[in-house]
């Protein structure tokens, strides 16, 4: 299926995977290789992979440490009958996250989950990265499409240096410019007016949450450094004001 103007299977993807903090994780089971599903809180790498803080002492890490295939269901949450919401389902490896890895996914995890943070210093706790093989999309009647990974994953292989800056471009707004941030979800994206911060950006958006409610405001263009970035938002501010 090819994409239309009222429907992007690689944007509403790249969507779920960037605004869903829970999700459904299939692992297989050890010695027996029977399928075993629990729920797990997330979040996401720049790259739109998820990231998860496990503990050793769970079944699906005892599992994903025997066998990394895993499958990972998020789906909309909308109001009204479930089944009529969109949903991904992503196949992939899980992978015990890298020493040099590890500052990264711990930022972009606590950004989204704050309360997580006790568990962050537990000895049997550890961050996983989920790299996904493909994904399943089911958006309503005619929208079910499988995608690959360079159709749903943000390309970060030049944005080294926004990567390097995102956590103190993320301080930065929401300490100064809460009121930029609240006029992104309410002006540009219609959100109910809330306590709104930016938990993280990348080079195709910024996500935002306030309580267990998530958006996602993708660019106009691709930021790759800090430089783009504030134009970016200054940008994206002046548009939202001019709203009223």
């Amino acid at each position: 299926m090819q994409p239309t103007d009222d429907f992007d299977a690689g944007r509403l993807a790249r969507s779920l995977l960037r605004r869903r903090r829970q999700g459904a994780l299939a692992t297989l089971m050890a010695g027996s290789g029977d399928p075993y599903c629990s729920l797990v809180n997330l979040a996401s790498h720049p790259d739109g992979s998820p990231i998860l803080l496990i503990s050793r002492l769970a079944l699906h890490t005892r599992n994903l440490l025997g066998d990394a295939r895993v499958s990972l269901m998020l789906d909309e949450r909308a109001e009204g009958d479930p089944l009529e919401g969109s949903r991904i389902m992503l196949a992939g490896r899980a992978e015990e996250a890298e020493a040099d890895q590890l500052s990264l996914l711990r930022r972009r995890y606590l950004n989204a989950h704050p309360s997580a943070e006790a568990f962050v210093k537990f000895k049997d706790f550890s961050f996983f990265r989920i790299r996904p093989t493909t994904a399943h999309l089911v958006a309503g009647f005619g929208r079910i499409v499988d995608l690959e990974p360079n159709q749903f994953l943000t390309d970060i292989s030049d944005a080294g240096a926004l990567l390097q800056a995102e956590q103190g471009a993320v301080a930065h707004m929401n300490a100064d410019h809460g009121d930029a941030v609240n006029l992104y979800a309410t002006k540009l994206l219609g959100a109910p007016a809330a306590d709104w911060i930016c938990t993280g950006c990348d080079p195709d958006g910024i996500d935002m949450q306030a309580g267990t409610a998530t958006l996602r405001l993708d660019f106009p263009e691709r930021v790759t450094g800090p430089a783009e970035l504030r134009k970016m938002l200054a940008r994206l501010a002046g548009e939202a004001r001019a709203k009223g």
